[in-house]
């Protein structure tokens, strides 16, 4: 049925294209939707502007003025007229974590406990409501809000959590604090080894302290019951409708479960997938995709796989992120090549066995010298391999090397990066890398006029999934302290029509899915969004304020503000 239905869109486009010169012909098909009165802007270079879409099944067949567009209006077609609002391609995150960010949702809340002691008592709280044998899991803590900042240890929660097992990771997902009972259930010691890429953080006495570092979270996440079934589907449901309410209609999931991806196909057998999934499990898995010859971008258009997530270090937030030279705070550390780069043939092996087959691999890389790891290995395989569309990917790219900036064009590697971490980590960065390591800290200017490509994301649940607040991020650079008004770095700002393409073209790129989403043009997936206001031309400060009227997936409303909820 949905083969038949494709055909009898194209069949209909391809009829509109041939009738479109004809004046107001009353042969042109209706259209099933019609947006009038819109400030659109349809990052679309050969039409930037228009004042209306119309849209026949899930595609977009004419943009143009209010005028021009009526000769497709008929008796079932849905009109809606934007008051001058502005119309967005919908936004398509490059970068987030899907299921697990739906569960935060729920899960306790630690972001913005501005102590230890707030902290404590809302694991507390959290504890005397969960079931026994349940777990407290998610949290995302940033001890940076502390003052004194300092890592929590298990002694903070034992207390108020005697019998129920903590798992509560820091907001950078790469360092986690676990109680007692949480360790006793994953037999971690004084006498369990620091896995390779992992550290176990002691006591003077060689204790556990409860804060686990990147591979070390492993060693208890093992012991944690794994999601039900109706767990799982409830965390993507709840995730579904927080991202079409932002005016999020396409996300890249880095690292799922493939349970994740079976909730996805089920939803989508279903009708039920609000929104595009573009799927990346974990690179250490990359023989299942290979196994059966799947390539990248392969699907349909609602769910896709055929890329590999890799890892080659930690986090600045953690002191993981892995650096030519030590971090400033902490003299004796560079940060932490990830498990998967023990050794590092182990993931040259991976990496060219995924590009041989046709995978796209994207790569977390934050640290300078990672990110130089990472691209000694993609010029590796491009070497053994010779000229291929690879669209090779590192995640954050957040602390370049000077050199590498250049590497970067030469390779042709997307940069998929989350502004918000830069007005985030820049509360603290240059305390912790010096003054000249953070000027090149998600320098987007510099990697423009490189002329590297840019794919806006989140990282959600790391980062609000909000698109206003990235935008905001990338044009401003103004930190979250307040201490930067100006703009922190701000030589590295993006304009608003920068900032909006990379989230929409730019992320489309990043996913070879250019030709069907990514702006406003005919032919293209009728994915849109309406703002209550034009964030192109509002004072920028103003652009976190900015809320979505609607939202359109495939020429459906899946979000309407009118009803708070998503539209049936």
């Amino acid at each position: 049925m949905q083969k038949i239905a494709t055909q009898v869109t194209l069949m209909l486009f391809a009829r509109a294209l041939l009738l479109l010169p004809a004046s107001h012909a009353q042969a042109d098909p209706a259209a099933d939707l019609i947006i009038t009165n819109a400030k659109v802007w349809t990052v679309d270079k050969s039409r930037p502007t228009a004042e209306a879409v119309v849209v026949i099944g899930d595609r977009i067949v004419a943009v143009g003025s209010t005028t021009e567009i009526e000769a497709w209006r008929g008796p079932k077609t849905r009109a809606i007229n934007a008051g001058g609002s502005l119309l967005l391609p919908g936004f398509n995150d490059a970068h987030v974590h899907f299921v697990s960010a739906g569960m935060q949702l729920e899960n306790v809340q630690l972001t913005d406990a501005t102590s230890k002691e707030e902290f404590a008592r809302r694991i507390g709280e959290r504890a005397k409501k969960t079931p026994k044998g349940e777990w407290i899991v998610g949290g995302d803590w940033d001890e940076t809000k502390w003052d004194p900042p300092a890592i929590p240890t298990k002694d903070l929660i034992d207390p108020l959590t005697p019998d129920t097992p903590v798992f509560v990771s820091r907001h950078d997902g790469h360092m986690v604090l676990a109680n007692s009972a949480a360790l006793r259930l994953a037999s971690i010691t004084a006498q369990t080894p620091d896995p390779p890429g992992g550290v176990i953080i002691r006591d003077a006495q060689g204790n556990p302290t409860g804060a686990l570092k990147d591979a070390a979270m492993d060693l208890a996440a093992r012991a944690i019951p794994p999601l039900s079934h109706d767990q799982r589907l409830h965390a993507v449901k709840q995730a579904m409708q927080h991202a079409v309410s932002l005016g999020v209609t396409s996300v890249q999931n880095m690292d799922p479960d493939y349970a994740d991806i079976a909730i996805y196909n089920e939803l989508l057998e279903r009708g039920e997938l609000k929104l595009r999934i573009y799927a990346a499990p974990l690179i250490t898995d990359v023989d299942d995709q290979v196994k059966i010859g799947i390539r990248h971008s392969f699907g349909s258009a609602f769910l896709r796989i055929g890329a590999v997530k890799a890892f080659a270090d930690g986090s600045l937030g953690s002191r993981t992120a892995y650096f030519y030279q030590p971090y400033l705070d902490q003299p004796n550390a560079r940060g932490l090549l990830s498990d998967e780069m023990h050794p590092i043939s182990l993931m040259r092996d991976r990496m060219m066995k995924a590009d041989a087959a046709g995978l796209q691999i994207c790569t977390h890389a934050i640290g300078d010298e990672a990110i130089s790891t990472i691209l000694d290995l993609y010029s590796e395989i491009e070497q053994a391999h010779g000229p291929a569309d690879r669209r090779f990917r590192i995640e954050h790219a957040q602390h370049m090397a000077a050199k590498a900036f250049d590497r970067f064009a030469r390779l042709q590697v997307i940069a998929s990066v989350q502004p918000y971490h830069a007005i985030d980590d820049g509360r603290f960065a240059e305390g912790r890398i010096g003054r000249d390591r953070a000027s090149r800290t998600y320098a987007f200017r510099t990697f423009l006029n490189h002329g590297v490509r840019l794919a806006f994301g989140t990282d959600w649940d790391v980062a609000p999934l909000d698109p206003m607040q990235t935008i905001y991020a990338a044009v401003t650079r103004a930190t979250l302290d307040g201490k930067n008004p100006n703009g922190w770095f701000p030589e590295q700002k993006l304009t608003v029509a920068e900032a909006v393409a990379a989230y929409t073209m730019g992320s489309a790129y990043a996913e070879f899915q250019e030709k069907e989403k990514g702006s406003i043009t005919p032919g293209k997936l009728a994915d849109m969004v309406l703002l209550d206001q034009d964030i192109l031309n509002v004072p920028p400060e103003r652009i976190r304020e900015t809320k979505v009227i609607k939202t359109f997936v495939g020429g459906k409303l899946m979000w309407d503000i009118s009803s708070a909820s998503p539209a049936r």
